[in-house]
């Protein structure tokens, strides 16, 4: 019977979090997206709480850039420990004839978790270039 507790106690913390269970967490970002300097507009940005391990991300909330390139995203989840924001951007800077879009991660930085539904306060990513390349970019056709 023990043993049996603990194959299933991993999985039990896994699913806890799809289903509103542990401590409501919010985040938010905002920054500006440029493409080789300029304004980008409706670049899709989508926030997750990075979840490691058999379990996957949980979507937090999605929106995408305005005509001055401008961006801001906010959402909560449920954990126990603190939650790992992140946002993806999926994007078509210098790279339009090739498929899929290119995808890029921003972690945001834990101080600015907050308990409830709505961020506190909101990390500002600044002006983020997506013309370079990125460490660990990856490429993404179903988002």
């Amino acid at each position: 019977m023990k043993i049996y507790f603990f194959t299933i106690l991993p999985f039990l913390f896994v699913y806890v979090g799809s289903f509103g269970i542990g401590i409501q967490q919010s985040a938010g970002v905002k920054g500006t997206l440029l493409c080789n300097g300029k304004p980008y507009a409706n670049v899709k940005v989508k926030l997750y709480d990075d979840d490691m391990g058999i379990d996957t991300d949980d979507f937090m909330s999605e929106g995408k850039s305005d005509s001055l390139g401008r961006f801001a995203v906010a959402g909560y989840a449920y954990e126990f420990g603190t939650i790992d924001p992140k946002i993806n951007i999926y994007h078509d800077c210098n790279d339009e004839i090739m498929p899929c879009q290119r995808k890029i991660t921003v972690f945001i930085p834990k101080k600015y978790v907050s308990k409830g539904e709505t961020p506190e306060s909101y990390y500002d990513a600044g002006n983020i270039e997506l013309a370079g390349e990125f460490k660990g970019e990856e490429r993404d056709c179903i988002h």
